[in-house]
């Protein structure tokens, strides 16, 4: 049950984030780069997280000093969409042993 608490704090957070970007006049439907953050205890867990998130192409993953992973996905962040992926990093996260730190972008304001 440990997982389905954590998709529901995730989802609760990440909704918290999409009234912020609506706030600020944000477009959900335009493509930009969204960035989730992973944390690992160590170099080594990071560079293995990075690497199979690379491999499988589920986005760009690069590795940041000292044991965190950025992963970036041009994507839209409608509700649904944004949630899901949010989802599979909280779930990648827990099987891995790492921690899920979230997401976040650049609001695409109106035009």
């Amino acid at each position: 049950m440990k997982l389905v608490t954590t998709l529901m704090e995730t989802a609760a957070a990440d909704t918290d984030v999409l009234r912020s970007l609506d706030r600020n006049g944000d477009r959900f439907s335009v493509f930009r780069n969204v960035d989730f953050l992973l944390v690992a205890t160590d170099a080594e867990k990071a560079d293995l997280v990075a690497s199979f998130i690379n491999d499988h192409g589920y986005g760009k993953a690069v590795l940041q000093e000292p044991a965190s992973i950025l992963v970036t996905i041009n994507m839209p962040v409608e509700q649904p969409v944004v949630l899901c992926v949010s989802g599979f990093f909280a779930c990648l996260a827990q099987l891995f042993g790492v921690e899920y730190d979230g997401w976040g972008c650049v609001a695409q304001a109106q035009a």
